[in-house]
């Protein structure tokens, strides 16, 4: 873990307790002395903090210096993301959240099943701790769309990931892209976007909805 969140990093005195502290206490094992880096991902800003006190319940710690330190991709991703089973969407979640992706707006498609219910709260939770890991200055945003038409109105620029023989290695001007859900796109989805604005891997292989994200983001970002 190269930093540890607290959203009041930054303050000149903070305490850590319940999962902050048994991970300081317990699974780091440090002790009075230790420099820790915090960040509040908001600002940029990596903290140093000393360990002025540690004991069973909680962990002192005095601010030493903070510093402009972003950690992000050279380039913007978004991807707007038909909703797919949300097991498979978190277990893919931390990877895109590694590459880069900067935003991903979750679309209620035709062909996505409105059973699928969406824990905002509990995938917040699993970006947090790929961006401890991967040391990502920001978090990545989420939202939701109710519609692909709702997403193109507020994303009018967007290209379509489908199949096409206009390939992707050679159309890399755009930063939103869609992807569609198991099935694919309805034909009135796929309407909705000019020829020109719809684009497909040279690949005679078909992907699942996760295969194709992280494929995009590889492919965009790395």
């Amino acid at each position: 873990m190269l930093y540890l969140y607290h959203e009041e990093a930054g303050k000149p005195q903070l305490s850590l307790t319940g999962d902050a502290h048994r991970y300081i206490f317990k699974v780091r094992r440090h002790k009075a002395d230790d420099l820790l880096y915090m960040r509040n991902l908001k600002d940029g800003l990596l903290h140093s903090y000393r360990v002025t006190h540690i004991d069973k319940r909680s962990v002192m710690l005095s601010l030493q210096e903070s510093s402009i330190l972003e950690v992000k991709a050279k380039q913007s991703l978004h991807i707007g993301w038909c909703v797919i089973d949300p097991k498979s969407i978190e277990k893919v979640l931390p990877s895109l959240n590694e590459m880069g992706v900067e935003k991903i707006t979750f679309i209620y498609c035709k062909r996505s099943q409105k059973s699928f219910k969406l824990d905002f709260k509990r995938m917040e939770k699993i970006l947090l701790n790929s961006s401890q890991q991967s040391g990502r200055s920001e978090m990545m945003q989420l939202e939701m769309a109710e519609g692909l038409e709702d997403f193109l109105h507020k994303y009018p620029e967007a290209k379509m990931l489908n199949f096409s023989e206009n390939h992707f290695v050679s159309n890399r001007s755009f930063e939103t892209i869609v992807i569609g859900c198991e099935g694919g796109f309805h034909e009135d989805e796929v309407a909705l976007f000019k020829t020109e604005d719809i684009i497909g891997f040279d690949t005679p292989m078909v992907l699942k909805s996760e295969s194709a994200a992280s494929a995009v983001a590889s492919r965009v970002l790395l």
